[in-house]
């Protein structure tokens, strides 16, 4: 089993296509296929099944030699970035996906600490999702993901971060402002904006549910997946809408809004970072983890997310 095999391999698994694949290891297709047919040969198994001309589908065989050949990847980045920095050299790759919100709002101030005690450290950062951000991590495209804590499967690591808690926005001086608990009957009285009706916003199911557990409707204005957008529409009076937010971490606009606390409704959640349990920590891993939730010096105020943060 060679490395160039290895590599081969595990390109055409995660392209699902020879094609694709020669072109990240700068093969030919034919070459890359007599590559994996003899990998195929040396381990006695097929790895992949050949479904029609261009489809292929990894068998249980091809699946643990992927787990091998991720690990293995993972283990060769990480050994090269042990060496820079025994070398001195504070190099290497970093990879971090997260929300919208959560890349505007919670990270910019963190991440220009790191940038600067790591100036050579390549970083990328993805918008996505928090379900698709998830994916990322589990399939090993990135080193980090920021997610809510109650959305974190069991299969990878996280750290805690942020507390979060829910709550209803409204214009400064809105009849809801006032001492009693805000109900679902209050709500429904008005008109609403909500994230949309996808997977990769839970917020919203969850408000279906607690609107249909009341026997209430909800009065859907507008559908918007940023806060600052809903956020603007609520100060113009076209409605009202939830946020989670994440106390005293960064400022949002100033905008003439108030926030009311559901509490009684939904539990407070957590912004957590998330790895791979497999990942191997280097030291601009541990840096970076270190940078993020060691970070206090954030200047006061609120940031607002969906529950995708």
């Amino acid at each position: 089993m060679e490395w160039q095999q290895i590599l081969g391999f595990y390109h055409t698994a995660r392209t699902g296509s020879f094609t694709k694949a020669a072109h990240r290891v700068f093969r030919t297709q034919s070459a890359l296929s007599q590559q994996v047919k003899a990998l195929e040969k040396e381990l006695g198994c097929l790895l992949f099944e050949r479904i029609g001309k261009r489809r292929l589908r990894l068998t249980l065989a091809g699946e643990k030699l992927l787990r091998f050949a991720e690990d293995l990847l993972e283990r060769q980045e990480a050994l090269k970035e042990e060496l820079e920095t025994a070398a001195g050299q504070k190099t290497g790759r970093l990879r971090i996906a997260a929300p919208f919100t959560t890349l505007y709002h919670l990270l910019p101030h963190p991440l220009k600490k790191y940038v600067e005690a790591f100036p050579d450290v390549r970083l990328t950062l993805l918008d996505n999702p928090q379900t698709k951000v998830i994916d990322l991590v589990k399939n090993g495209d990135v080193d980090f993901g920021v997610v809510l804590a109650s959305a974190v499967p069991e299969d990878v690591q996280s750290f805690g971060w942020l507390s979060v808690k829910t709550v209803l926005i409204v214009p400064q001086g809105h009849q809801l402002c006032r001492p009693a608990k805000v109900t679902v009957q209050d709500m429904a009285d008005y008109p609403l904006i909500v994230p949309p009706n996808t997977p990769e916003y839970p917020m919203r199911a969850r408000l279906e549910r607690l609107f249909h557990a009341q026997r209430r409707p909800l009065h859907i204005i507008m559908e918007s997946s940023n806060v600052e957008l809903s956020s603007l529409y609520v100060e113009m009076g076209f409605g009202l809408c939830f946020a989670m937010i994440a106390p005293d971490v960064l400022p949002i606009a100033h905008r003439k809004l108030a926030f009311i606390p559901l509490d009684h409704y939904f539990r407070p959640d957590r912004v957590s970072v998330i790895v791979r349990k497999t990942c191997v920590m280097t030291p601009i891993k541990e840096a970076f983890i270190t940078t993020l939730l060691g970070d206090s010096s954030s200047p006061p105020g609120e940031t607002f997310l969906w529950d995708a943060p």
